[in-house]
């Protein structure tokens, strides 16, 4: 059994693979690891480009799309490893990316899971949207991350240079202990794909356990490669998602009230994609909030196991406040401005 595996999920991304799997290749070397490629069923000619140019790589091929969160349970079921590293297809990887993130887990048995720092490809001095420093969430379940706030992106000044806590770390790139994601049943299947990593990061918080950012490593995100933020589709999964994220893992005190106000806050949204004549955004939000209603009784099965399982309600990386009132109405654009 290997100490790391490094897991791409791949559909469809023959372009990525060709593109960063020789420069992960040659960054990994050295080290007590493995590359493996999980295929989600792709239509394009990834695997043939695979068995004809990396022979030498281990397949894991999947019998249909089981999105991001089915993907990789299917996948890593199938893999004995001590750490999971799980990384998208569209990130390049840097020298020496691999041993601090592994190193911080070694030295730690705290931390389930750490991030590195991720920047953008395009933009190599800015931050990536997805990910960034470290991700954060607000009290009505909003994410954002330090160098990331809504739509505004930092650059790269240094400012965070350090190892931290964190609330959630990146499905883009993250290296979690094996025995703890099989031990939660890894991702939520029902997620498919969008925030799979945020429900699972805070179900591993409130077990009592750190996620923690760490930027003595680094990656570069092309970020959108398979589903462009306007898509109606992404869309509907970030509003029903995020809705499975609070019902699964509120605390009870703020439960009911937490719930009600972002339902209301995306009744909000609704009404404005529809003055807007986004007639296919606003749709995506009734669908999930329809989907969210037929789901409610597994919904609250899950919620129920979880609550049995919690040692640990009260998270300080949950901003007590709406990011979103204090962006627009406070101003408060970067994340060193925000009072936790």
């Amino acid at each position: 059994m290997v100490k790391t595996a490094v897991v791409i999920l791949n559909w469809n991304g023959k372009n990525f693979l060709s593109l960063y799997l020789p420069i992960l290749i040659q960054n990994t070397l050295n080290t007590d690891s493995e590359i493996i490629i999980a295929d989600n069923n792709s239509k394009d000619d990834s695997i043939a480009f695979l068995n004809t140019n990396y022979p030498q790589i281990r397949q894991i091929i999947l019998d249909q799309n089981y999105g991001f969160a089915g993907g990789y349970n299917k996948a890593l079921n199938q893999i004995e490893a001590e750490y999971f590293v799980l990384l998208n297809s569209d990130v390049e990887v840097t020298p020496n990316w691999l041993n601090p993130l592994i190193q911080l887990l070694d030295s730690d048995s705290s931390v389930a899971a750490v991030m590195p720092k991720i920047l953008s490809y395009s933009t190599k001095d800015e931050f990536e949207y997805a990910g960034a420093a470290g991700g954060f969430i607000d009290k009505y379940g909003y994410p954002f991350c330090r160098g990331r706030i809504l739509g505004s992106i930092e650059k790269d000044h240094g400012q965070y240079n350090d190892i931290k806590e964190v609330f959630w770390a990146t499905g883009a790139c993250f290296v979690v202990r094996a025995e703890l994601f099989k031990k939660l049943g890894g991702f939520d299947d029902d997620f498919f794909a969008h925030m799979e990593e945020i429900d699972l990061c805070w179900r591993l918080k409130n077990l009592g356990y750190k996620i923690v950012y760490c930027s003595y490593s680094t990656v570069y995100h092309v970020g959108g490669g398979t589903l462009p933020n306007t898509n109606p589709f992404k869309l509907y999964l970030n509003f029903r998602n995020n809705l499975f994220l609070l019902y699964k893992n509120l605390p009870k005190e703020r439960f009911f009230i937490t719930l009600l106000s972002r339902m209301l806050l995306d009744g909000i949204s609704a009404i404005l994609f529809l003055a807007k004549f986004s007639f296919s955004s606003f749709m995506a939000v009734l669908k999930a909030h329809l989907h969210f209603y037929k789901s409610l009784k597994q919904l609250r099965l899950k919620r129920k196991n979880l609550i049995e399982q919690t040692v640990k309600t009260t998270h300080p990386e949950i901003l007590q406040e709406s990011i979103v009132f204090s962006y627009f109405v406070k101003k408060k654009k970067v994340f060193d401005k925000l009072s936790f």
